[in-house]
């Protein structure tokens, strides 16, 4: 102890001297850094954080700023060199992370629940709603216009209220946004269904909008852009339920997590190991290509993310030691499980928030009836997504890519309906007596007339998957279905008598979709091995059916 004390007093001693010789090292940084953080509602939230604390506590001071519990959902991002978009890790220190330029930062929800219903607070579901509308606008979400008009009527009502004649004038929607490419006839549809929604509290309205917005096929995708193996662009998407592949604005694949065995990457090189299937007993390994090192990455570590929180119990620690090969990265934060948990612990009043105004037009009608955007960030993202829509319609056909990966596919039923209650809000539209699916039945079924085919028939349906058609402004969906009809009998079958029973159990099948495209396509196939064995005239009925 006492030399402890004399090594003190020797360095008190020192002090005073070195500091009269050289009185600038007196003056320290500062350690405390400059934030600023766009928050969902458009507003800012600006602080200061120490230099060397973590992504989790600015994530705290967030949420603590927006009186927000259940924040295991949200996340913040911000933007790299590249103008890529990054998530923050919470267990690393910001300065590692952004390395040049200012800390900015956007609040988003990086998780989206499957099920929102089971959110315990109304003030997590109205960020939610404003993550999911922003989502809309940018074209990240693409629905119909029946979709449109039903979300953009809940919004309403939800900032709105009751709808009030006095109030209210005619156009009393024409500033709202809540579609990419809105029109008159979108508006006039949002204010009919508004004025129904009389007692309807905001809370109510925001669930409905969770409702129907969560059957949305593209609800909680992150897209990432890939070459498959044959060079071909393909898109990426990491969801709750697993990876998805898109080409063309066509999902062809589904791999479920409870299906990948191990995911990697190398370079730019992203890889999943596939369980073999039934029939199989080997196991396979699909490889993609990212633009870089960095967007691999990126992908790997939404992949572990999304994997940990959805489907683990409790994240993995990461691993120990200096001999680690790859990289130490896990999700640190708690898992869905968890999170539930923790709401259903949650003892306190219903928070107060008060509902901010959403954006609005504040320039006038265009000659085309479109509107001028008031956000300028909102139009660079319009404007990206554009650019990729066009850069993929503008892609040269190809024959689809006969590599491992097609072995994959799932089965058509389980896709199908899974599918089927993502398109349950479009039944109204579809009672519609104009439809284009009478004009086309009456024009198909008084073309000819033939002999009545064999009873014998055997019927497959095979969904093909969900198509993005267009760009992203336009925001269609659609989901193909191709019914084949297999009929044994002799040469001369009644194609238009096979086409309508084909629409006809579509309609029964599928009664909340539109056919808008049919194509009939015979084939006639003797049989070599025995003359006497009767022909099979193929008859494929293919129908193209959107929502």
């Amino acid at each position: 102890m006492s030399d402890e004390h004399r090594d003190t007093d020797d360095s008190s001693e020192k002090t005073p001297s070195r500091m009269s010789r050289s009185p600038q090292k007196s003056s320290k940084r500062p350690k405390t850094a400059p934030v600023k953080v766009t928050l969902l509602d458009g507003s800012a939230y600006e602080t200061g954080v120490e230099k060397l604390c973590k992504g989790q506590a600015l994530l705290d001071m967030v949420c603590e700023h927006l009186n927000l519990l259940e924040k295991d959902y949200f996340g913040l991002t911000f933007s790299d060199t590249e103008s890529h978009k990054n998530w923050l890790d919470p267990s690393k220190e910001i300065k590692k992370q952004i390395r040049m330029g200012p800390w900015h930062f956007s609040f988003a929800v990086k998780f989206y629940p499957p099920d929102p219903s089971q959110l315990i607070e109304d003030i997590t579901r109205y960020y939610l709603c404003l993550q999911l509308r922003e989502d809309i606008l940018s074209g990240r979400l693409p629905c119909s216009f029946v979709t449109h008009a039903l979300l953009g009527s809940y919004a309403v009502q939800a900032e709105l209220g009751d709808y009030d004649p006095e109030e209210h004038g005619p156009d009393y929607i024409s500033e709202f946004r809540f579609a990419p490419n809105q029109t008159r006839e979108l508006e006039e549809r949002v204010m009919e269904l508004h004025r129904t929604y009389r007692g309807m509290s905001p809370a109510e309205a925001e669930i409905n909008f969770l409702e129907n917005a969560k059957k949305l096929s593209m609800y909680g995708v992150d897209l990432h852009h890939a070459k498959d193996s044959e060079g071909i662009d393909i898109m990426l998407g990491v969801c709750a339920s697993g990876l998805l592949i898109y080409r063309d604005r066509l999902r062809i694949n589904r791999f479920a997590w409870p299906k990948i065995l191990k995911i990697s990457y190398k370079r730019s090189n992203f890889y999943i190991k596939i369980r073999p299937g039934e029939y199989e007993q080997f196991e396979s390994t699909i490889g993609f290509k990212l633009p870089n090192h960095r967007a691999s990455k990126r992908l790997w570590k939404v992949c572990i993310e999304h994997h940990t929180f959805f489907r683990l119990v409790s994240p993995e620690p990461p691993p120990k030691g200096f001999l680690v090969i790859g990289s130490k990265f896990r999700y640190s934060g708690r898992t869905q499980a968890q999170t539930r948990q923790a709401s259903a612990l949650i003892d306190r009043p219903a928070p107060q928030f008060e509902r901010s105004i959403s954006r609005r037009y504040l320039l006038s009608r265009s000659i085309d009836g479109g509107k001028y955007y008031s956000d300028p960030s909102l139009d660079q993202d319009l404007d990206q997504d554009h650019e990729q829509a066009e850069d993929q319609r503008l892609e040269s056909d190809s024959t689809p890519s006969k590599t491992v990966e097609l072995k994959f596919l799932d089965k058509p039923e389980d896709v199908l309906q899974k599918h089927q209650a993502s398109i349950n809000e479009l039944k109204r539209a579809l009672r519609e007596p104009n439809s284009k699916l009478v004009h086309r039945e009456k024009r198909l079924s008084g073309a000819s007339s033939g002999s009545t085919p064999e009873k014998k028939s055997v019927s497959n349906w095979y969904l093909q998957g969900i198509v993005m058609r267009g760009d992203f402004l336009k925001s269609y969906s659609e989901t193909r279905i191709e019914k084949r009809i297999i009929i044994t009998g002799d040469d001369d079958v009644d194609q238009d008598q096979a086409l309508a029973m084909a629409i006809k159990e579509a309609k029964q099948q599928h009664p909340d979709m539109l056919v808008t495209k049919a194509v009939v396509v015979r084939e006639t196939e003797s049989s070599t091995q025995d003359p006497h064995e009767e022909s099979k005239v193929f008859v494929t009925a293919s129908l193209c059916m959107h929502n």
